[in-house]
């Protein structure tokens, strides 16, 4: 299975709470919910997309708590998310042995990066991380993330946990796709590359000849 990661972030790199302003008040944080106004129909065609190539999910503990009592809940039958987020199998990464109550749910625990590697070598299309950012941390700075997906929020919250905080590992990325969205979304989809690269600009003619030879 390939290992993917969808996430919401502000144009500050904020994660936390995009939701509701309840869905996560760790830390007091207070401004959750910042996702919800630039929503729209074609986000949610491109999310129910991706949903739809999952046989699997993965979540930390913080993301699967919060999931497990909100999506149980929902219960319009032209919600193109539930009976997938309700039915799909589920893996939480957490260091409790306690049991995941949203079923199917698998806990690992230990050394999780290498029971996802070990989950990525089963047959099937996607194994899906949805939030869980300290967990997507760890996992692609193990290099085990194959695409990223992050759908950028026009606001900037100045507070909250953010996806790649100071002192992350690096990941080098290259971006295989980008649109926004009437509600101002910009959706971006990465591939992992490997580290990061690094150079000198000397000079215009140097990028030039740097872009000939990459096409």
């Amino acid at each position: 299975m390939k290992l993917t990661l969808t996430e919401f972030v502000t144009l500050d790199g904020v994660s936390q709470g995009p939701g509701s302003p309840e869905e996560d008040t760790s830390d007091g944080f207070v401004d959750g919910g910042w996702f919800v106004p630039h929503m729209d129909e074609v986000f949610i065609r491109k999310a129910a997309e991706w949903l739809g190539q999952a046989d699997a999910l993965l979540l930390g503990r913080r993301t699967y708590d919060a999931f497990a009592r909100d999506w149980p809940e929902i219960t319009d039958p032209s919600d193109p998310f539930t009976q997938l987020m309700n039915t799909l199998p589920k893996y939480v990464a957490s260091h409790a042995s306690t049991e995941g109550g949203w079923a199917p749910t698998t806990v690992l625990s230990g050394d999780v990066a290498a029971q996802v590697a070990e989950l990525k070598q089963q047959p099937g299309r996607e194994l899906q991380i949805h939030g869980s950012a300290r967990l997507a941390q760890s996992l692609l700075a193990a290099g085990l993330i194959d695409e990223v997906r992050l759908v950028v929020a026009p606001v900037v919250i100045g507070r909250g946990r953010r996806l790649f905080p100071d002192g992350g590992a690096g990941a080098g990325l290259r971006l295989v796709s980008n649109e926004s969205t009437p509600g101002g979304l910009v959706i971006q989809t990465y591939q992992w590359v490997g580290r990061p690269q690094h150079a000198t600009y000397h000079g215009v003619s140097d990028v030039i000849a740097a872009t000939e030879h990459v096409e």
